[in-house]
């Protein structure tokens, strides 16, 4: 394979590392950090997709490179699918991720259905062309917080199959499982 560098368009250094060891060999990734942006992409579009267009095209008319960009949902089935795309400013525009899981377990309170999915959309630009990757791990909400790794909503999601939730989970397990995991592992793929 030949040698690319690819802009990742996050300023979300855990989702940096979350990746960065599924990335092969010849592909150097980069973040915002490493081209010193520091605001914000924007984010209005009503779907997750939509987003993650969005960032790419933002990122491809501002710094003519190669790149992609992801969004992510939590999708709750009793809450009509809410916090979706906005899941990381549920609890308000500071994103704060304490606030936006007690949000959801008030709100799960006593709910029986606690059904739930993460589902990732990856936007790529590549040598004039875009790419769509989706990744999709359904689960349930669990009724308190547990564990330490992760971020995000990792300790309210336990995905089907386990007894653990996202936070009480190694990173190699996490990554082969989750959302993100596959929806880079399906890019990952494309490059090879």
């Amino acid at each position: 394979m030949e040698d690319i560098k690819i802009l990742f368009a996050t300023s979300n250094q855990n989702k940096v590392n979350e990746i960065q060891s599924m990335v092969p060999e010849g592909i150097h990734l980069i973040s915002l950090k490493d081209i010193d942006f520091e605001g914000d992409i924007p984010e209005t579009s009503l779907t997750i997709e939509g987003n993650a267009i969005q960032k790419t095209d933002y990122i491809v008319a501002n710094f003519r490179i190669d790149g992609f960009a992801d969004d992510t949902g939590l999708e709750i089935e009793a809450l009509n699918n809410e916090p979706g795309v906005y899941s990381a400013r549920y609890a308000g525009e500071e994103r704060d991720s304490e606030k936006n899981m007690s949000l959801v377990l008030e709100k799960m309170n006593d709910v029986k259905n606690r059904n739930a999915r993460f589902k990732t959309v990856i936007s790529l630009f590549f040598k004039g062309e875009r790419y769509l990757f989706e990744g999709v791990v359904e689960g349930e909400i669990a009724s308190s917080k547990t564990g330490a790794k992760g971020f995000g909503y990792d300790p309210i999601f336990i995905p089907n199959g386990y007894d653990v939730s996202f936070a009480e989970m190694d990173m190699d397990l996490k990554n082969k499982i989750s959302h993100r995991g596959l929806a880079f592992s399906k890019m990952i793929s494309f490059f090879q």
